[in-house]
């Protein structure tokens, strides 16, 4: 049965907007669920339970793109999708599909990424029927670690790093497809067109804004080494079309 009614977590982030874009392009009626409780969506908060009967309550079908790289990793992505799955037990909500990442079993040296393995495994046993989608990295999230390095005088980056960018849209996209249809499990990951390396994606950017010297350096350690190796890229999945110089012009291009 499709999805009638979607409720989104995340759905005033990045990735979490297109995809409630897209779902009421497609007519489905579509709930958000924000901590800030803005116009337009239900307030509640995943760490703490609160909001969530009303959020979930009726819904057909749950995309759970709220997450925190940054800070609270644990209480919101593991304690959060904790609490998220015992509300759609008790509502008997059909299915959930959870955004996850590329490699993250095969890179679990990152503190976000043992997260972010934590809450599939917990999404995994869980009675509420579900499927996982693996991305790679978002365009936007490259760029952010390259501007980042660019206030430095000389661009400093991380030797062999291989990154396998993707349109955060076209993500969304398939998000919504999956949404819309019966619960599959894990389905095969999504990346971009390309496997490049860090510096050589840091150098089509500099192309734009000025070139600028870039300094490869080799990084210790098991995080590093797994990067090197691939573990963040699935190249034989290029299910993205965009490619990053593409998303170059339109952003830095185009002066956004």
């Amino acid at each position: 049965m499709s999805a009638s009614e979607v409720l989104v977590t995340g759905g005033t982030g990045s990735l979490g907007r297109r995809v409630v874009d897209r779902l009421r392009a497609t007519g489905r009626e579509v709930r958000v669920l924000s901590r800030s409780g803005r116009p337009g969506t239900i307030k509640g908060d995943l760490t703490t339970g609160a909001g969530l009967e009303e959020a979930v309550r009726g819904v057909d079908a749950i995309v759970h793109c709220a997450s925190s790289p940054s800070r609270k990793m644990r209480q919101t992505d593991v304690g959060g999708t904790e609490c998220l799955l015992q509300e759609v037990a008790r509502d008997d909500v059909p299915h959930v599909v959870y955004i996850s990442i590329v490699g993250i079993d095969r890179n679990p040296y990152y503190p976000y990424y043992r997260v972010k393995l934590d809450a599939e495994r917990l999404i995994e046993r869980s009675p509420v029927p579900w499927t996982i989608l693996r991305a790679t990295q978002f365009h936007e999230f490259v760029l952010r670690g390259i501007k980042f390095i660019q206030r430095l005088p000389v661009a400093v980056l991380p030797e062999g790093f291989l990154l396998q960018p993707i349109d955060v849209g076209e993500v969304a996209d398939r998000l919504v497809g999956l949404a819309l249809a019966p619960p599959a499990g894990r389905v095969p990951d999504v990346g971009g067109p390309e496997v490049r390396t860090m510096a050589e994606l840091a150098d089509a950017y500099f192309q734009i804004v000025g070139r600028r010297r870039i300094l490869e350096l080799p990084l210790p350690g098991k995080f590093a080494r797994a990067l090197r190796e691939g573990a963040q890229v699935c190249p034989e999945n290029t299910y993205g079309k965009i490619r990053w110089e593409d998303f170059l012009r339109e952003t830095v291009g185009s002066g956004a």
